[in-house]
């Protein structure tokens, strides 16, 4: 059989190159990140994915599977890339506080499920993002201070295995895959469903605050004092901003779990900072979380690089601030700290976050502006080289990186004794391999 074969196999599409919609179905949702694959096959259901599977083993070829490629690292020349934005099912238990979803579910659908029940999961900033590629790589969001990665949320993982045989992963059948599967990424079987936690969120309370730059120091000032003191239930985040064709900006993005009152009183001080263009602090329906730091819904072409710091003292402020933002579009600070510096025993392959904040760069990745993104990047880290830890979540790595910057040595190694034991044949390949 070949791939093109597969076409009288699989209920989805097949498409080679040279196939109309071809380049389309193969670009990621970064459209800076080029994607050389062999073919690209959309998943009609559970069974296309186990006949994909068997197919790549029997062939030798390697099977990446991606809902919609925000995650994408381009590393994936010559191989299938299995897009399973199909397996779209949403199923709320709310008296068990799970959600079960197929692996192509955006986190926006879950919220838009679980909110008007009073619950919520561990999503990040965007709706968008697909909650199978972002728990896989542990997943740092909203509420991760006060729960840790939404990978330590899962409770069960629907898969199909290097052998092609789909199965039920949990704490109890299979302790060593369960764990590599949260938080160690894509590497070790192609998921088809998880099954998460989900948390009480009766009341969320926060929103956008934006200053004009020269109020910067203020609110950096504010930031620090904020998150000095923060409870886990509050998320604070400080952007400095240069939107295109637009005036340099600062914002504190913010999110309480809790009563609105409360939240006001955490946050008076930015009410003592003048000259706010806009606040949309308010109580927030969990549906509505991707609004706060309004990031884009639409595929774009971006480079980001993040790096998380050991502190953030005066001296690293001036340091931020001692230059302009451009070429970049926005450098993010956010508070982690909480449960994200300390897991339970029952955690996954993320394990700990020790350091207190991780700071992200973003710039545009067109042509014309891609060099000069990558050395501001570069510029601004060598600047906080005193302050950056080195090591960086498996879920905010970036073209470049590989995944032994996520994991301690030894974590790193127990995770590639699992790839070696249960996908001997390089079956799948991750955005960033254990073994790579």
């Amino acid at each position: 059989m070949t791939i093109n074969d597969l076409r009288g196999v699989l209920k989805g599409r097949v498409l080679l190159a040279g196939d109309d919609g071809f380049e389309q179905a193969a670009t990621a949702w970064n459209l800076t990140v080029r994607q050389p694959v062999a073919a690209v096959v959309e998943a009609a259901d559970v069974d296309d994915v186990a006949a994909l599977v068997r197919y790549a083993r029997r062939a030798g070829m390697t099977v990446t599977a991606q809902p919609s490629g925000h995650g994408a690292s381009g590393d994936v020349e010559g191989l299938i890339l299995l897009r399973t934005g199909l397996l779209n099912e949403v199923e709320v238990r709310a008296q068990e506080r799970v959600v079960r979803v197929g692996a192509g579910v955006k986190w926006g659908q879950v919220l838009a499920a679980a909110g008007p029940l009073g619950l919520t999961g561990l999503s990040g900033s965007a709706p968008g993002v697909s909650v199978t590629g972002y728990t896989l790589g542990g997943g740092v969001g909203w509420f991760s201070r006060k729960y840790g990665f939404a990978s330590d949320s899962v409770r069960a993982v629907d898969i199909v295995d290097a052998d092609g045989e789909p199965c039920r992963v949990t704490a109890e059948s299979d302790p060593d895959l369960f764990w590599a599967l949260r938080g160690g990424g894509g590497d070790f079987a192609v998921v088809t469903a998880l099954e998460l936690e989900l948390y009480p969120a009766p009341v969320v309370y926060g929103g956008r605050v934006i200053w004009p730059e020269h109020r910067t120091r203020e609110v950096y000032d504010a930031f620090l004092e904020i998150t000095a003191e923060a409870p886990r239930e509050l998320s604070v985040w400080i952007n400095r901003l240069q939107p295109p064709g637009a005036p340099p900006m600062v914002t504190l993005d913010l999110a309480y779990l809790g009563e609105a009152a409360h939240g006001q009183d955490l946050l008076a001080r930015i009410d003592k900072i003048e000259d706010a263009i806009s606040d949309s602090r308010g109580v927030v329906p969990v549906a509505d979380l991707g609004d706060i730091a309004a990031e884009p819904t639409n595929p774009a072409s971006s480079i980001a690089r993040a790096e998380l710091l050991t502190g953030l003292d005066a001296d690293a402020v001036e340091l931020l601030l001692a230059k302009p933002v451009e070429p970049l579009i926005n450098v993010q600070i956010r508070h982690l700290g909480g449960a994200l510096a300390e897991p339970g025993g029952g955690a996954g392959a993320s394990g700990a976050v020790v350091e207190p904040y991780l700071l992200g760069l973003l710039g545009l990745g067109l042509p014309h502006a891609a060099d000069a993104t990558r050395a501001k990047q570069a510029e601004v880290v060598a600047d906080l080289e005193a302050y950056i830890s080195g090591r960086k979540p498996y879920t905010v790595l970036s073209p470049g990186d590989t995944a032994a910057k996520s994991f301690s040595g030894s974590a790193l190694a127990r995770l590639q004794e699992i790839k070696r034991a249960r996908d001997p044949h390089n079956v799948f390949r991750a955005n960033y391999p254990v073994l790579g």
